[in-house]
């Protein structure tokens, strides 16, 4: 059998552990794009490669106590800005819900405590877990910074998972504070919604004499995989109910590849292999911020965004081929550029690069911008493409440079070293 692990409310229980005080109240993390990053004396800006997930960044700015309360989240002119990114059970029974505004849910509850986020000790935390779980699971997968997979076949013996996944939480709870829900069943996307009916702080195992019971009546939009598109074809189809959709295979799977997958998924006769490693497919950083007309200020800032990104591509020490720039705009209009490039990666090419995707992707340049988007893909250990050899041994030279920035940086922080561009 495959287990579903999930730690409950993750970032409000992470913040308990340090004030125990907050128990039993109502309490919720709020988050903001970091916009800092581009003030002239930014600091204390982190990379992190390792865990994902929801409102889990690449790039951070690193926890300080002063800001562990509402005035993290007051602009200059004083008003609350940003949204929440979990809530403890005793907000949410105030109507509090993930993404919702700070200033929508201090109106549902005053007494709300709002926390900065801690990506730090949230990292912390959840090493602590992966390390705990692989002394107990033979196979353990980390599917982002809260979840786990764990698959316990020869392990532990089907009639005895109930009684194995219920004192694996309290285990849990009493050695690391955490309180986990744990979904049990044939397959991972099935153990997957068991989690979701464990919560909070509860277990559940689906055999197979109490699958269709459980599987049946729940709602469409519950099962993990089924997105906005999906969703609105099958109710389309007077498809509401998981029970609906396996009773209906024609019609499903008439939809798409993936619809034939996704039946197979629901209907539990598919599954994937734990994997205890994942390889990293594309970086990239953005940044949302209020509507800016400047074109001057903006590229300063493809600047900022370029150094932190070759600072992340310099710690993967990977060569990215394909890059890709967006930018947002207000009333809701939106550009992009691409290209692909087979070449040694420099930090100054970078950024002349990013500089030029900018220029070419402000394509509406009567409206204020109100976020930038930088990627990078396809990188060479993992697509067919081959260096180029132009310009190869000048281009050895400037890679040395950025090796040399990227040493500094490692040292003294990703704000150390700065161009005259971004000032």
């Amino acid at each position: 059998m495959k287990i579903h692990i999930d730690i409950d409310c993750f970032f409000v229980s992470a913040v308990r552990i340090i004030e125990p005080e907050l128990e039993n109240l109502p309490v919720a993390i709020g988050g903001r794009s970091d916009t800092k990053i581009f003030d002239k004396e930014a600091k204390n800006q982190t990379v992190n490669f390792e865990n994902s997930g929801s409102f889990v960044p690449t790039f951070y700015k690193a926890y300080e106590i002063k800001d562990d309360d509402i005035d993290a989240f007051k602009d200059k002119d004083g008003r609350i800005r940003g949204i929440l990114t979990t809530s403890s059970y005793e907000a949410r029974a105030f109507g509090i819900k993930t993404a919702m505004s700070i200033r929508e849910a201090l109106s549902l509850c005053p007494n709300l405590i709002i926390k900065a986020p801690n990506m730090s000790l949230y990292q912390e935390l959840s090493h602590k877990l992966h390390d705990f779980l692989s002394l107990k699971i033979p196979l353990v997968e980390q599917a982002s910074i809260d979840e786990f997979y764990g698959d316990l076949t020869g392990w532990v013996e089907d009639d005895e998972i109930p009684e194995f996944i219920d004192a694996l939480r309290h285990e849990i709870k009493r050695e690391l504070k955490l309180p986990v829900s744990i979904g049990a069943a044939s397959t991972r996307y099935i153990a997957k919604l068991a989690t979701t009916y464990a919560k909070p702080f509860g277990c559940k195992t689906i055999n197979q004499h109490s699958f269709d019971r459980f599987v049946n009546p729940i709602k469409i939009k519950d099962f993990a995989g089924i997105g906005r598109s999906m969703y609105e074809k099958l109710t389309s189809a007077k498809i509401y109910t998981l029970g609906d959709l396996r009773k209906n295979r024609g019609i499903v799977e008439s939809f798409s590849p993936y619809a034939k997958e996704l039946y197979k998924r629901v209907n539990g006769t598919v599954d994937a292999e734990i994997k205890t490693t994942h390889k990293r497919k594309s970086i990239g950083i953005s940044r949302t911020f209020d509507p800016l007309f400047d074109r001057g200020e903006l590229k300063r800032r493809v600047h900022v965004l370029a150094r932190h990104l070759s600072f992340a591509i310099g710690k993967l020490d990977v060569i990215p081929t394909l890059f890709h720039l967006s930018i947002a705009y207000e009333m809701q209009q939106k550009s992009h550029k691409n290209i692909s490039l087979a070449e040694i990666f420099t930090e100054q090419k970078f950024d002349a690069l990013c500089t030029k995707l900018f220029y070419e992707a402000d394509t509406q340049r009567r409206l204020r911008v109100i976020r930038l988007s930088i990627s990078c893909s396809s990188f060479t250990r993992d697509s067919k493409k081959e260096l180029s050899l132009i310009g190869f041994h000048e281009e050895q030279k400037m890679h040395h440079l950025t090796h040399s920035l990227q040493h500094l940086r490692e040292k003294y922080g990703i704000d150390s070293v700065k161009f005259a561009s971004e000032m």
